[in-house]
């Protein structure tokens, strides 16, 4: 079982939080390439929250392409640590330039400009 924990105390949402738990132990090789995550009930009973949150999460994730879903094998980390890392760093951007006001077509036309 993955080593994950959520705070309910953090402002962040918990389905965020559970993500970057996971993000984290796939950058920490924690969860490896190839490997098959725990069953999202699982997941969600051993964090004390809902499966639908852990779901979320997993989408996320999924979406950011670090997992991938098949039917009948569950979910296995398909990303690497350094996927994970980038795909972090990217989010954290998008966050911190909207909070300056940018909206996401900005942003990618700064990125292409100093890329």
């Amino acid at each position: 079982m993955l080593a994950v924990k959520v705070d309910r105390g953090d402002p962040m949402d918990l389905y965020e939080q559970v993500a970057g738990e996971i993000r984290r132990a796939i950058a920490g090789g924690e969860a490896k390439p190839g490997e098959r995550l725990p069953p999202a009930k699982d997941l969600a009973a051993v964090l004390g929250v809902n499966t639908n949150t852990v779901l979320r999460s997993l989408r996320l994730l999924r979406d950011e392409g670090l997992l991938e879903f098949r039917r009948g094998r569950g979910i296995s980390v398909a990303g690497t640590p350094e996927r994970g890392a980038v795909a972090q760093r990217a989010k954290e951007l998008v966050a911190f330039a909207r909070r300056q006001g940018y909206q996401l077509d900005e942003l990618v036309e700064i990125i292409h400009r100093v890329g």
